[in-house]
């Protein structure tokens, strides 16, 4: 049994007061239990069907996730906990790629209404992500791979407050962007793209930070149901990252 993840005291601690009430019906079966089971397939990569039996049966451990992945429970847990911890008064904003195994396609609506998209390493799916000045992962958003980074980053920077600096790269070089930005109090750490008539200035010395925005995907994808990507449903998708960043970063 040592190889199976189980929720330390320290960790469940923290999350058992934050689990959903059980509102009426039969009794929740040990929630410690299944959620370690749903974190060690997160971690392993397995099918649902092959959780270890230590757990309780497979689909007790697969229903749970895909219940409260239906409710948004596990990214509006890692959002609470962003909204109360997150430091951010320098964020930084990007994407990452991740691979769509073939069982992953056939989703309700086709890929567009599941964030799967064409891209030149296949059919992919983008998780694009804003970090605290530490590199902590609080807010999320799924596109297909074909979906380009620049238009995407005011949805994410919505509900951001406190930020004074946003950092991303070339591929965030967009002038729309930059008055967004400048029009909410906040500096663009940006550099411009190589074919712009006038170069652009920003902090150099600020935009070397941008590196733990990637190490964050790195941790994440070491969960490979994160680096992989076997779920149909895009909710589902969205809250195994979710999941994997309250593990990785959170607790």
């Amino acid at each position: 049994m040592g190889h199976l993840f189980w929720l330390s005291d320290a960790q469940w601690a923290f999350i058992e007061p934050l689990l959903p009430n059980n509102k009426g019906g039969a009794r929740r079966v040990d929630d410690r239990r299944v959620i370690s089971g749903i974190i060690h397939v997160l971690k392993v990569g397995c099918r649902w069907c092959d959780c270890p039996a230590e757990y309780g049966p497979s689909t007790t451990i697969y229903n749970r996730f895909n219940r409260w992945s239906h409710k948004r429970f596990w990214v509006d847990l890692v959002e609470a906990l962003a909204t109360s911890g997150a430091v951010t008064k320098s964020t930084a904003i990007d994407s990452t790629y991740v691979k769509a195994h073939r069982s992953a396609h056939g989703g309700k609506g086709g890929g567009k209404n599941q964030a799967i998209g064409p891209s030149r390493g296949g059919q992919t799916t983008q998780i694009h992500v804003l970090t605290d000045v530490i590199g902590r992962p609080f807010a999320f958003k799924l596109t297909g791979g074909n979906a380009a980074d620049s238009p995407i980053a005011p949805v994410l920077l919505n509900n951001l407050k406190g930020a004074r600096y946003l950092l991303a790269d070339k591929g965030y070089d967009a002038n729309s962007l930059r008055k967004h930005l400048r029009q909410s109090a906040i500096v663009p750490v940006i550099p411009g793209r190589s074919n712009r008539k006038r170069s652009i200035r920003y902090d150099e010395r600020r935009y070397k930070d941008r590196h733990l925005i990637e190490n964050a995907f790195c941790r994440l994808k070491d969960f490979r149901r994160v680096a992989t990507r076997y779920d149909k449903l895009a909710r589902n998708f969205l809250s195994a990252v979710a999941l994997a960043t309250l593990i990785a970063f959170w607790i």
